[in-house]
């Protein structure tokens, strides 16, 4: 079923993706972007690769005003929330940035779309929410807590989707919690293009490899892993962007409300050096290393039990490291500079 959908951080590295096969299966797409950690490039290249135009809206998830305006002049059927801060590090600096976007810009939303009457809703969690897992793989079933207040943040979020689901059971959510996702278009034209010194470990690793910067920083080696790295489940942009497709086909076949949490990952634990040599091994370059400390808020593993969306949804990860390494460098090459 076609729907009309408002997408919040349309423009950044998750929702791009999810953005272009949205308009590849036939969807129309408003994108609500304030563009902080986003590029408008981005969306000139969803439109080149799809052949579509897009509607761009360029604003905060917190402006009600706007959203209401949105909702009011517009046939909007359903919010892809991916609007929000990102990075775990960050987050321990700044907490109240994080909170005031992340939650306090989801509360706004969620009241603009009760007020207009559009009850279809698929959030961008995350596995933080998991805290330091009691055992592994991580089911959706597992204890729930964070250990940063980027982790807080989604997890606080979550409990009020659960409390407003409650309190109004005709809504239809999905709670989406990410592993790792990396990787880019297989294009090479759309990808991770951070701000600054990445947060994340696949676009450190790629400006290693293309001399942008020195050497990789590897947080810690005396994890309790097999290489004493921390280990976590990668997964491909373009798997995430499925699944999120996935979730919508599943809520709009729902008679009445239905709030499930689902778990997108792979189910395999990498290390940061298993991910160093698998992406030597793409790019042919050498990517030096060194050792610092922990990293206030990192745990040692984390990966997913990814059954439920398997079952739920006709969901599964099925792109490789090697995949993932290919993609990412192939990105990095074309865009050494990423959007600017």
């Amino acid at each position: 079923m076609q729907q009309h959908l408002l997408v919040t951080g349309g423009a950044g590295y998750i929702g791009s993706h999810t953005c272009l096969q949205l308009l590849n299966a036939g969807h129309d797409l408003t994108i609500l972007d304030n563009f902080s950690n986003s590029s408008a490039i981005a969306v000139e290249r969803m439109e080149a690769l799809s052949k579509q135009k897009i509607t761009v809206i360029k604003g905060d998830v917190r402006d009600r005003g706007l959203l209401d305006t949105l909702f009011k002049d517009s046939d909007i059927t359903g919010v892809m929330h991916f609007a929000g801060l990102k990075a775990v590090g960050e987050s321990a600096e700044i907490p109240l940035s994080y909170y005031q976007n992340n939650v306090a810009g989801t509360l706004t939303l969620l009241e603009a779309m009760e007020d207009a009457g559009v009850r279809n809703f698929v959030f961008s969690s995350s596995a933080t929410v998991y805290g330091e897992p009691e055992q592994l793989p991580i089911n959706e079933r597992a204890p729930r807590s964070a250990t940063n207040p980027y982790g807080q943040t989604k997890l606080m979020c979550e409990h009020i989707l659960q409390d407003l689901h409650k309190a109004k059971p005709e809504w239809r959510i999905a709670l989406l919690r990410y592993f790792n996702p990396v990787g880019a278009h297989s294009s090479g034209q759309i990808g991770e293009s951070p701000n600054g010194i990445p947060n994340n470990l696949m676009p450190f690793i790629s400006q290693v490899a293309t001399g942008k910067r020195a050497q990789l920083a590897v947080f810690g080696d005396d994890y309790n892993t097999p290489d004493g790295t921390g280990v976590r489940d990668y997964i491909h942009v373009e798997d995430l962007a499925a699944g999120h497709l996935a979730a919508l086909n599943f809520l709009s076949k729902q008679n009445g409300g239905v709030l499930e949490s689902i778990n997108l990952g792979t189910g395999q634990g990498i290390s940061v050096l298993d991910m160093v040599s698998a992406f030597e091994a793409a790019s042919g370059q050498k990517v030096p290393y060194v050792i610092k400390p922990r990293r206030a808020g990192d745990i040692a593993s984390c990966y997913a039990d990814a059954s439920k969306a398997q079952k739920l949804l006709g969901w599964a990860a099925n792109k490789s490291i090697k995949d993932m390494c290919e993609d990412s460098w192939r990105w990095q090459s074309l865009n050494p500079q990423g959007y600017e």
